[in-house]
């Protein structure tokens, strides 16, 4: 089994830090309100970074 990312848009202030931080696995949702995943496999050296300077903690790897 392998690990996927995951946003809980739910709990997103749409900061955009991830985005900023690592725009090759995040973007911004069509109306701004929420961060989206673009690559939920992303082996990016910056996904690391932008879960943990997520405010809210809302990003995370999650078991497939």
């Amino acid at each position: 089994m392998g690990k996927r990312l995951y946003i809980d848009q739910q709990e997103c202030m749409a900061c955009e830090s991830c985005v900023e931080l690592c725009p090759e696995a995040f973007r911004m949702s069509s109306e701004g309100e929420y961060a989206e995943v673009i690559d939920p496999y992303s082996k990016a050296e910056c996904v690391e970074d932008a879960i943990s300077t997520c405010p809210v903690e809302c990003i995370s790897w999650q078991e497939e």
